[in-house]
């Protein structure tokens, strides 16, 4: 098992202050859509602690749906390449669409999605809302309709983020120091 030491992983974004940005958010989208029915889209499986979060907080009707896509190897970099594993949905034309993802790193996935939004539906709106933006890495020029914190040039984990499938499950948000 090639895992990382949890002793190793130093807090970035605590529990307390991820849940209040998400709020935050959610106050934001709230106002934007007043009521009108949203289909949120979580990007499997990162974002899966963020969007469920977010998702309490929502007081409009709406749809939930799930896609898996991937820029992942192995290691701490982005495969460069992005992988649709499962992105099977419903018909949305006409509809309101709430993106969510956990991280825009080098944008590639990002960018695949929305291109994939825009070539097989005219959506009512398409909102792509992430928990982190490392705007550093940023290989193509996209940027989130709403995002949670920006992050500089760390690896990070939890909430959702993870280290070869590990860490996944811890409650903040940290990073591997650079040796």
């Amino acid at each position: 098992m090639n895992t990382l030491d949890v002793k190793d992983i130093k807090v970035l974004l605590s529990e307390e202050k991820i849940q209040n940005r998400i709020q935050e958010i959610a106050d934001k989208l709230n106002a934007l859509y007043q009521n009108e029915e949203v289909y949120a889209i979580c990007v499997l499986k990162g974002a899966v602690f963020f969007a469920i979060d977010l998702l309490k907080h929502l007081k409009m009707p709406l749809k939930m749906e799930f896609i898996r896509l991937s820029s992942y190897g192995t290691g701490f970099s982005t495969s460069g390449k992005v992988n649709a594993v499962d992105i099977s949905l419903p018909d949305l034309n006409g509809k309101n669409v709430l993106i969510i993802e956990d991280i825009i790193d080098t944008g590639l996935t990002a960018k695949f999605l929305m291109d994939f939004m825009h070539c097989n539906f005219r959506t009512k709106s398409t909102i792509f809302c992430s928990l982190l933006d490392k705007k550093v890495s940023r290989k193509t020029e996209i940027e989130p309709d709403y995002y949670g914190f920006e992050v500089d040039d760390k690896f990070v984990v939890g909430y959702g983020l993870d280290y070869e499938g590990y860490y996944r499950n811890l409650r903040f948000i940290g990073y591997v120091p650079t040796k």
